[in-house]
């Protein structure tokens, strides 16, 4: 007869919890002292240490799982860390959650925020094609709610949980997979969702708490690698933009370097006094092709790159001296490409390049250069230009001196010096003073400048340290600006040309220099070199250099629509800019000085804005501003 004691019963226990025996083994001991005829006090012990070692055992069990799934976590962290692509990733997650769960399927979902919608990317244990493919609103269905409220939601029975919105497409879904127990979490990035992670059961099999933590947990693996797989994407797609941003960098800085030196070299020709000949070599050696100089005839003058010189069929001649001359710029026939050579008023010829190649924009740019270049060599090679040219200054020299306002009989001699010059009495002019900042320069600028007057039926003379020009028009700004733009391209140099008028007698010529002059040379004192202007473009500067002292233009000009809001209104906002400057922009001060609350001046200086625009109060505008209110005040 075996006897039980206590101590033989906890040796039994522990040989159980040993040798991890299962739940249904610690009743055995039990069984046997009930058999053996134990007493109730030995039978008592012994189902007290039988409890205990079962609490024991499944405190045990949990810490296998617990370290089991701590290692599962570790391994996908390893797997996740080695992984780029994003489905791979996705794969490694859904496999491990469903195995990790012991669940029937795994599935994971990707927001898309800008359709408002979580999709299905990757399932596995999944049978249907539809579920595959489910498209799932935020806030509808399961995986929306938790998509939606980043809140983890678990439910016994799917279809029949009423806890969120049922959709049919959803719902028929759902029932095609078979799937009754769901699960899912949410995955984040900081306080962003960024999908939901999913186990599922196809039998009313509910997860338990631990579960939901352990699905959290690779959720939360899961988010940071797919997070770390898009940054990465997005890093690839930035990077091969860079590059292909930076071949085309690349391509256009070769496209310009090649038009820079086409260019340098074609100006080169214009000072050595080279021909047609000479610009079509450059323009060949740059660009390749043949290139045909024809007369507005349709003649060949010169060719370039064609070893043989086979001349253009008589029908390609007609068709593109035709169809270029009057529409300007390059133009495409086939594969020729045609620019004429003209000036404002005359037609000289035509370029004909005969080249399979196709040209950008700066290619074309140096075959328009090319006939800019031929034009002005052609206009040099013409001995009565010339003569003219010397004409043309000598009588704006007159012009400038004043001798048109002499004696009734020098005048009429000077008015018929104008006509055979081409200009007209009735057309404003503007006079332009240039100045450039070689004097190496000065002789290449007045002979562009010739050039430049002659075409646009004007005049030119170089006088001193600068060059005049008298030019049709009524904008003196903005033709000195263009002025010394072409003419500083054409030198490589910076050109500073001052502008005044329009003029429409000829006694006012004088004058207009004298102000283009002091533009000019406000200009150079103010180092905005490579630039031209007007008195009226100057600001307050301008209005004491101007010739007419336009005070009342000015005031208009900078301070117009804050007096005409005063008279109309009968407010006192010009007051009030006063009493503001006059604080050192302080609005506290300024409403003490005005004895008013200082929301008051807020909105004062408000509608300040609103009449002078947002940037009154920058420096150089500000001091415009403060100079035309003193201004008004003398006035007053």
């Amino acid at each position: 007869m075996t006897v039980h004691t206590p101590l033989a019963s906890c040796n039994v226990f522990l040989d159980l919890l040993a040798r991890e025996a299962a739940p249904v083994e610690f009743e055995e001991p039990v069984a046997s002292a009930r058999a053996a005829g134990a007493d109730p006090e030995t039978l008592a012990q012994l189902e007290a240490a039988k409890l205990t070692a079962l609490r024991v055992s499944a405190g045990m069990r949990r810490q296998a799982r617990r370290e089991a799934e701590l290692t599962a976590l570790f391994d996908l962290a390893g797997d996740l860390a080695g992984l780029r692509d994003l489905d791979a990733i996705l794969e490694a997650i859904v496999r491990r959650a469903r195995r990790l769960l012991s669940a029937d399927i795994a599935y994971v979902s990707l927001n898309d925020d800008q359709r408002g919608e979580t999709r299905i990317r990757m399932t596995d244990g999944s049978i249907s094609a539809a579920f595959r493919r489910l498209r799932i609103p935020l806030g509808d269905g399961l995986g929306g709610l938790v998509a939606q409220t980043a809140m983890p939601y678990s439910t016994d029975h799917y279809l029949r949980d009423p806890q969120f919105r049922h959709h049919a497409h959803i719902d028929a879904a759902v029932a095609e997979e078979a799937l009754v127990a769901i699960l899912g979490v949410p995955m984040r990035v900081g306080s962003r969702v960024i999908g939901v992670l999913y186990a599922a059961n196809r039998t009313e099999r509910p997860f338990a708490p631990e579960q939901a933590v352990l699905l959290g947990s690779l959720a939360a693996h899961a988010a940071l690698a797919i997070d770390n797989a898009r940054l990465l994407a997005e890093t690839r797609a930035t990077v091969e933009e860079l590059n292909a941003v930076n071949a085309r960098l690349k391509a256009r800085g070769a496209a310009i370097e090649r038009a820079a030196q086409a260019h340098d070299r074609m100006t080169a020709l214009v000072v050595k006094g080279g021909d047609a000949a000479d610009v079509a070599a450059v323009v060949t050696e740059v660009l390749g092709g043949t290139l045909y100089v024809l007369d507005p005839a349709g003649r060949c003058l010169a060719t370039s790159g064609d070893p043989d010189g086979t001349p253009l069929p008589e029908d390609e001649l007609a068709a593109v001296t035709g169809a270029a001359q009057p529409r300007g710029g390059t133009t495409r026939h086939g594969d020729l490409w045609v620019t004429p050579i003209s000036t404002p008023g005359e037609a000289l010829g035509t370029l004909v390049l005969r080249s399979g190649a196709e040209l950008d924009d700066a290619d074309r740019r140096i075959l328009e250069r090319a006939a800019l270049v031929t034009a002005l060599l052609m206009l040099l090679r013409r001995s009565p230009a010339e003569a003219q040219a010397r004409a043309q200054g000598e009588l704006l020299d007159d012009l400038l001196d004043g001798k048109a306002a002499g004696a009734a009989g020098d005048r009429a001699a000077l008015e018929a010096r104008m006509r055979r010059a081409g200009l007209e009495r009735n057309v404003p002019y503007v006079v332009l003073s240039a100045r450039c900042a070689s004097s190496r320069s000065r002789g290449r600028a007045a002979f562009w400048a010739a050039s430049y007057a002659a075409a646009a039926r004007g005049l030119a003379a170089a006088r001193g340290e600068e060059v005049v020009l008298l030019l049709p028009g009524d904008a003196p700004g903005e033709i000195a600006r263009r002025v010394a733009k072409e003419l500083g391209a054409a030198l490589a140099a910076p050109v500073t040309v001052g502008g005044a008028g329009p003029v429409r007698e000829l006694s006012g010529v004088p004058a207009a220099h004298r102000e283009a002059r002091r533009c000019a040379d406000t200009l150079l004192a103010l180092d905005r070199m490579d630039d031209g202007a007007d008195a009226g473009e100057l600001g307050f500067v301008g209005l004491l250099i101007g010739a007419h002292r336009d005070a009342r233009g000015f005031l208009e000009a900078t301070l117009g629509p804050v007096l005409d809001y005063d008279a109309r209104r009968g407010t006192s906002l010009v007051r009030t800019l006063e009493t503001y400057f006059g604080c050192r922009c302080a609005l506290s001060r300024t409403a003490e000085r005005l004895h008013v609350h200082i929301n008051t001046v807020h909105q004062r200086l408000h509608r300040v804005s609103r009449l002078l625009g947002e940037d009154w109060q920058e420096p150089e505008r500000a001091l415009e501003i403060q100079l035309a209110l003193r201004l008004h005040r003398l006035r007053s």
